[in-house]
């Protein structure tokens, strides 16, 4: 037990991110900083922004450039320093819980938060009085995760919104309509006939990451913990999410993929050569196919996922990075206003779907279709479908998986233990989850 639970502690860094997010390409190894904000005068207020995601401060470069233009009497220089994920957050949590050095803006990635949330005195501003005008218009739950005792701390870059991706050129051969697949049995019987017409794989089973039981706890209205944050893994609803992926398993329906789950560069050369046929992943992974599967252009649609019965939730929003503002910034008003701007504005939600195809928590820009359905953007190019026509219709039954301070265990338990045992080496479920469960109340002791 002993070398096990080492093992797992020198993994745990690595795979807890996979519990909750993928949504950016992080920053390996390396710390840069920049100013931006070349288009302040003087006067400019300077403010620091710390972040592990290089996109992200190029997001707020163009956002700041913007506010500068609207607010002259309130203009920005803005010190953006890119660290590596591990660096950034341990330096953060450092500086905002002793009051010294912490930036006036950060990004926290979604596992990370329930860290900065404990006890009484949040180190971070409550961003409540910036959010009531856009408080109408967001995806409600994507602003839960980030709140605390009704305080608001963090706004997301995206919904992450969890949509099925199929490659129809696959489901063509095999006589297959993917909008006919509606609950899991129709995902089943597709499945089945893809696999004895083409040979190939309908989906994954994944090894390395929780995507598939967030989504398929999130359609049963439960969760990886209870009310009080305890894990509950070997619940009804987790053993009857894991049945029926077994059930798919021997039915060759699903398979175990290189690379443990779709994303990663094992599975996307996989895909690339077209040995599965769908990948059921948050929305942020159509810039995947966009930027790392180009051969794939044109031949995959958009849908939403199966569920055990009509009137399921057809979707949950997974992954995510809350940027928050803290208490020991010189002025934290300002950041505030400029943070508000940067991630919930129309103008900012445009930006983060032109420039990074995310699915924005403003839900105003889903209905704008000169945005949306822009023919020069290039997810729109890319998809036989538009996402936000999928979207628009799952828009009410995007479910929430919690973060709180069991999740990284959890993740880490699953990712390299409990999931290789149900699908690598047959295990029974029950006992596969049962075992999990035991583990992961001990690491948390």
């Amino acid at each position: 037990m002993k070398k096990r639970s080492t093992l797992i502690s020198i993994v745990t860094i690595l795979m807890m991110s996979l519990f909750f997010t993928a949504c950016g390409n992080a920053s390996d190894s390396k710390t840069e900083t920049q100013q931006l904000g070349a288009n302040a005068g003087e006067n400019a207020t300077e403010l620091s922004f710390w972040t592990f995601v290089d996109l992200h401060g190029k997001h707020l470069d163009k956002m700041l450039g913007l506010w500068n233009q609207e607010n002259p009497d309130k203009q920005i220089k803005l010190n953006v320093t890119v660290m590596p994920y591990d660096d950034m957050h341990n330096k953060l949590l450092l500086a905002v819980t002793s009051g010294k050095g912490a930036p006036d803006i950060a990004d926290i990635e979604l596992g990370q938060f329930p860290k900065f949330l404990e006890g009484d005195n949040v180190p971070l501003e409550s961003l409540n009085d910036v959010f009531a005008p856009y408080k109408d218009v967001v995806v409600p739950s994507r602003v839960e995760i980030y709140s605390k005792a009704d305080q608001v701390y963090g706004f997301d870059y995206h919904v992450g919104a969890t949509l099925a991706f199929y490659n129809t050129e696959i489901l063509e051969q095999a006589g297959v309509d993917y909008k006919k697949i509606i609950t899991w049995e129709d995902y089943k019987q597709a499945g089945i006939k893809v696999y004895e017409k083409t040979g190939k794989y309908l989906g994954t089973a994944d090894t390395s990451a929780t995507w598939q039981a967030s989504l398929l706890l999130a359609q049963q209205n439960t969760d990886f913990t209870d009310e009080n944050g305890n894990p509950k893994v070997n619940s009804p609803e987790m053993i009857k999410a894991y049945e029926m992926l077994v059930d798919l398993q021997k039915n060759n329906v699903i398979h175990t993929i290189p690379g443990g789950q779709p994303d990663t560069e094992e599975a996307k050369g996989e895909y690339n050569k077209g040995n599965y046929a769908s990948a059921l992943m948050p929305e942020w992974y159509m810039s995947r196919f966009v930027n790392e599967m180009k051969d794939l252009k044109g031949k995959y649609a958009i849908a939403p996922l199966p569920v055990f019965e009509e009137g399921n939730p057809r979707s949950v929003g997974l992954g995510g990075t809350g940027t928050v503002v803290t208490k020991s910034g010189k002025d934290v008003q300002l950041a505030k206003e400029f943070v508000a701007f940067a991630k919930l504005s129309k103008e900012a939600t445009t930006e983060i779907w032109n420039t990074l195809g995310f699915d924005p928590i403003n839900m105003e820009v889903w209905k704008d279709d000169a945005v949306t359905k822009n023919p020069d953007n290039e997810y729109v190019q890319y998809f036989k479908t538009n996402a936000f026509d999928t979207l628009n219709e799952i828009k009410d039954e995007i479910q929430a998986i919690k973060s709180v301070k069991a999740s990284p265990t959890i993740g880490n338990i699953f990712n390299t233990v409990t999931l290789n045992a149900i699908f690598e080496d047959g295990q029974d479920v029950k006992e596969a989850l049962d075992e999990a469960q035991a583990a992961i109340e001990q690491e948390l002791k």
